[in-house]
């Protein structure tokens, strides 16, 4: 089983709205075949707190756009590390130090690439 097209189409979106708002070191998974309760897995750096929230928001009005509601949103608080649940997809939006700690991208290191824009991708 591979990730529905519903579920890559918001990969794109949230993707490209993130890289709108300056996310940087985007990584998309197919985590279909692990996971029973979402198809994929959007990984997304921010330098610093205020532009986590800023990512978010542009994450969540770029797939508001296109009719999708998220479920649940974990983390906003502090800044620091932001879950987004779509249901299909979940995004998750770190600060740059708790990416590099957590290291989600190990974790997941099997499961195949969702593949991204280059327009999205390219560092700034």
């Amino acid at each position: 089983m591979t990730a529905t097209d519903h579920a890559t189409e918001l990969v794109l979106a949230a993707a490209r709205a993130a890289g709108d708002k300056l996310g940087t070191n985007l990584v998309a998974f197919d985590v279909s075949e692990q996971l029973a309760i979402t198809d994929a897995f959007l990984l997304v750096s921010a330098a610093n707190d205020r532009q986590v929230k800023a990512v978010v928001e542009a994450v969540e009005d770029g797939l508001r756009e296109i009719g999708a509601k998220p479920i649940r949103r974990e983390g906003g608080r502090d800044g620091r590390w932001v879950l987004l649940d779509y249901g299909d997809i979940v995004v998750h939006v770190q600060h740059e130090e708790e990416r590099e700690f957590y290291a989600l991208e190990r974790l997941w290191r099997d499961c195949p690439a969702i593949e991204l824009p280059a327009d999205v991708t390219d560092q700034r």
